[in-house]
C-alpha cells in the first residue's frame, strides 16, 4: 500500500498566515504540520509516500523532506496546480498511485491515540475496497456525515448536512484500492468547482464497499485547518509530551525503530537539530541505546 499526502490548497481559512506560506509547513508545536500526517503512515508501515502540493510549495517540501531517504522513505511530489478538491488530489496521483492500494491523509489532520498502529495495522489486514475512519463530534454538520439503517450499515456520506442523521463524520484518513481513480475520472465538480471526497466515498458505499472504523474514545483527533484549531493541537502535543516524555510524531525515532535507518543515521538527525528540544530529544533517544 502506498501513502498520499494532501497538502495543496491556499489555506484560506488561515489567512494572512498563509499568504506567504503552506499552512501544512506552520509548526505545531515544535515540528511541521506535515509531520503528523507523514508520522501516521509511517505508523501503518508505509514507506512510498506522495505528497500533493502546488508547484510554487514544493521547493520549500523539498527542502523539508528531500526525497525521503533519510527517514528510510521514498518521497515523490505531485503538483496540483489549482485547489480542485480531495479526490482531485488523486486524480493528479494517478501516474505514482500506479494502480495500487493507497492510504490518503489530509496534511492538515491530527491523530493520536495508543491503540493507533495496531488499530491501522488491522484495518489494512482486512482491507478490501475502501475503508474511511470516522470520529464522533459535538458538531457533524461542519463535516461529512456518516448515515446508518437499522442493521448499522453505512448507507450515504453527506456533506455538511443541516440536519445530520448522526454524530459520526468521516475524518481526513481513508484506505481505497485501484478502482478510486477510475471512480474519481467520473466524478463531476460540485458547486464548489470541486471533485468531492464524499461523492468517492458515495460510489463505494452504492457498491457496498465502503468500511467504516470508528476511532473511539481513546483517540483524539483535530482538524488543523484553522488558526485556533491549530493551537489547540500545539496545546495538546505539548502537554502530552511534557508529561510523559516522549515526542508525536518525531519521524527519525519512528524510522530507525522500524529498523528503516541506522543508528549512524539517527545521530546525524540528532546533529542537524542540535540545540532544539527536537534534537535533544534525538540525543535522550540515542543514549538510551547505549
Amino acid at each position: 500500500m502506498k501513502g498520499l499526502v494532501l497538502a495543496g490548497g491556499t489555506g484560506s481559512r488561515m489567512y494572512p498566515v498563509t499568504q506567504s506560506v503552506n499552512k501544512h509547513l506552520l509548526p505545531v508545536f515544535d515540528k511541521p504540520m506535515i509531520f503528523y500526517a507523514i508520522s501516521v503512515l509511517m505508523l501503518g508501515n508505509i514507506r512510498e509516500i506522495g505528497v500533493v502540493c502546488r508547484d510554487i510549495d514544493k521547493p520549500a517540501f523539498e527542502r523539508l523532506l528531500g526525497d525521503g531517504s533519510k527517514l528510510g522513505l521514498k518521497i515523490e511530489y505531485i503538483i496540483q496546480t489549482h485547489a480542485a478538491g480531495i479526490a482531485d488530489g488523486i486524480k493528479q496521483a494517478k501516474r505514482f498511485l500506479d494502480d495500487a492500494p493507497f492510504c490518503l491523509i489530509l496534511g492538515d489532520n491530527f491523530f493520536f491515540g495508543p491503540g493507533l498502529t495496531p488499530l491501522l495495522k488491522d484495518a489494512m489486514a482486512k482491507f478490501k475496497q475502501a475503508t474511511a475512519f470516522a470520529y464522533e463530534v459535538k458538531n457533524p454538520s461542519s463535516f461529512g456525515v456518516i448515515s446508518y439503517n437499522k442493521l448499522n450499515q453505512v448507507v450515504s456520506i453527506e456533506e455538511k448536512p443541516s440536519k445530520p442523521k448522526s454524530n459520526k463524520i468521516a475524518t481526513g484518513l481513508y484506505m481505497f484500492d485501484k478502482n478510486a481513480i477510475s471512480y474519481v475520472e467520473k466524478l463531476t465538480a460540485s458547486n464548489r468547482g470541486e471533485l468531492e471526497i464524499t461523492d468517492l466515498l458515495n460510489v463505494y458505499i452504492k457498491n457496498q464497499g465502503l468500511s467504516v472504523e470508528v476511532l473511539g474514545r481513546g483517540y483524539a483527533w483535530l482538524d488543523m485547518g484553522t488558526s485556533e484549531s491549530l493551537m489547540e493541537a500545539s496545546v495538546f502535543i505539548q502537554s502530552i509530551e511534557k508529561r510523559q516524555g516522549f515526542k508525536i510524531a518525531c519521524l527519525e525515532e519512528i524510522a530507525f525503530r522500524k529498523d528503516w535507518i541506522s543508528i549512524t543515521e539517527l545521530q546525524l538527525a540528532s546533529e542537524q537539530y542540535k540545540n532544539t528540544t527536537y534534537g535533544e530529544y534525538l540525543s535522550n533517544v540515542l543514549t538510551t541505546l547505549k
